[in-house]
């Protein structure tokens, strides 16, 4: 696979505005909205938040489930042998895009942002479907964009998590250890302790400082460009971090001690290089990129990565205090947590760089689940209310807006003189669908997973008021969660009617009723 938003024939079409009109084949529109998939119902007792926040949760979960989940060709998506027929079906990046898709980012990020939890076997084949087949295994593919394939590591033992499938964890561990093999021997870097290669969101050199862009170099592939292969970037290492974590579990619950003890070991070396090198004790978060070769060698970049930011909360590089200094120092653009901030010179608010300073809302939506995470009410609501918005007003989930106006904009790759692009922002965008699911699922109700059970750590902006999600899935169960008070802590709870904590053991069966009741 050549470059998944870099310079190919899909960044081309992009660029040219002409991706939409490319033919989706026939038979792969995907199944009607609720096939194979649960429906639950959000419902805010107050009409307003209901307008404005519920109905759009009906929306992301009609765009994931309808024209988003298509029908898997199996000489495309099942290289492994793996997909599972029926359903036949895996969830494409978007519609926009030139078919077919099988792009890891894409796929790994829709799985773990809500797909694996409302359709288990469409998200467990959608993961099956970046995988290869190899002589002794399996291996997520290998492509040239090889700091994509980490977070599928996350997604998978997060799929496990959700649906207790021990089939899948065996090989999920398997296929993740080979692959975080492959990526330490050929792009670990001993001398930083850190992982090279672009940033997590970031395949296009728009979303990088001068050097590496360089304005001899016209492609807007972020590695065509050099040394781009050498930067060490915070999203991209605490991923790895959080991969290694994931694997130690995995290895644990496989009844792998020594193997977990490893991994572990691997991530908090890992997780005190990020410190070293990246934390920033005089503006207490953190920087962009280390560079590693090149004019700039060694330096930091102090630039702000939205996405960076997000996961070192969410996967634990942060402690607790620096944690509550980062979401305390972020910037937020009118419209929302942006890639990275400021503009790069080359850029500016007429012109932003497309992986520069606009919103993409899976990184927007990332950041909301941090601050809901640290029990940061405001930032949250104003996630939620901010990517409601830009729906509201664009009229579906496009790829990319401006931060400045909020309007649907693909941004400018490139900025040599005459080789700037200027992209379209793709229509039925997947992952700001799932952006959506993730912030009312994992943010404002807190689900959170472990192998044998379901915790609830709600964030509720007390001026929502009651809301309830109903028709929940949860391995043998279906819940009815109500959440009222307004906050992050837990003042009292009833699981069917009776007190306790908010924690639904894994092996129940049956309709369950929690109750929550929040404080600040």
């Amino acid at each position: 696979m050549v470059a998944e938003r870099g310079i190919s024939r899909r960044a081309l079409l992009i660029a040219l505005g002409i991706a939409g009109a490319t033919a989706i084949p026939a038979g792969a529109q995907g199944p009607a909205p609720g096939n194979g998939y649960a429906m639950p119902t959000l419902a805010f007792d107050d009409p307003a938040t209901q307008r404005r926040l519920g109905a759009l949760y009906s929306s992301a979960l009609r765009s994931v489930s309808g024209a988003n989940t298509i029908g898997a060709d199996r000489s495309v998506y099942d290289r492994a042998g793996l997909l599972s027929y029926p359903p036949g079906t895996v969830v494409r990046a978007g519609g926009g895009y030139p078919a077919p898709q099988r792009w890891t980012r894409d796929a790994a990020v829709n799985a773990w942002s809500g797909v694996s939890l409302l359709a288990p076997d469409v998200g467990r084949n959608t993961l099956w479907s970046v995988v290869d087949r190899v002589r002794d295994g399996f291996v997520v593919q290998q492509d040239n964009q090889w700091w994509d394939q980490i977070v599928w590591v996350l997604a998978a033992y997060h799929h496990y998590l959700v649906t207790g499938d021990r089939d899948f964890l065996t090989r999920a561990h398997d296929t993740s250890a080979r692959t975080l093999a492959a990526r330490r021997a050929q792009h670990f870097n001993p001398s930083f302790g850190l992982f090279e290669g672009p940033g997590f969101m970031n395949d296009g050199i728009s979303g990088y400082p001068s050097p590496p862009a360089s304005t001899s170099v016209h492609s807007s592939f972020v590695l065509d460009h050099p040394h781009a292969d050498q930067l060490m970037c915070l999203s991209t290492n605490c991923l790895y971090y959080g991969a290694h974590q994931a694997l130690a579990a995995m290895s644990e619950s496989l009844g792998h001690p020594v193997r977990a003890a490893s991994f572990r070991s691997d991530a908090e070396r890992l997780r005190t290089a990020i410190d070293r090198h990246l934390w920033r004790a005089d503006a207490g978060t953190y920087g962009y990129l280390v560079h590693g070769e090149g004019p700039l060698a060694g330096r930091l970049d102090t630039s702000q990565e939205g996405a960076g930011l997000a996961l070192a909360v969410l996967l634990g590089v942060a402690d607790a205090r620096r944690a509550g200094q980062l979401l305390d120092s972020t910037h937020w653009q009118p419209y929302g947590i942006v890639n990275v901030w400021p503009h790069f010179p080359r850029f500016d608010d007429r012109r932003p760089g497309r992986h520069n300073v606009m919103v993409w809302p899976m990184v927007h939506g990332l950041y909301g689940q941090a601050a809901a995470g640290a029990g940061r009410t405001e930032p949250f609501a104003l996630a939620v209310d901010t990517l409601a918005g830009l729906v509201a007003t664009s009229g579906g989930f496009y790829e990319l807006y401006d931060s400045v106006t909020g309007a649907v904009d693909g941004g400018w790759q490139g900025g040599a003189s005459g080789h700037a692009h200027h992209f379209v922002s793709q229509p039925d965008q997947t992952w700001s669908a799932t952006a959506y699911l993730r912030l009312i699922h994992d943010g404002l109700f807190g689900l959170t997973f472990t192998d044998d059970s379901l915790r609830l750590n709600p964030c509720l902006p007390s001026t929502w008021g009651p809301v309830s999600l109903r028709g929940l899935p949860y391995r043998g169960m279906t819940l009815d969660v109500t959440l009222s008070g307004g906050g992050s802590r837990v003042r009292s709870c009833t699981v069917d009617g009776a007190s306790g904590s908010p924690v639904v053991a894994a092996g129940g069966r049956g309709r369950r009723v929690i109750s929550v009741v929040l404080a600040d």
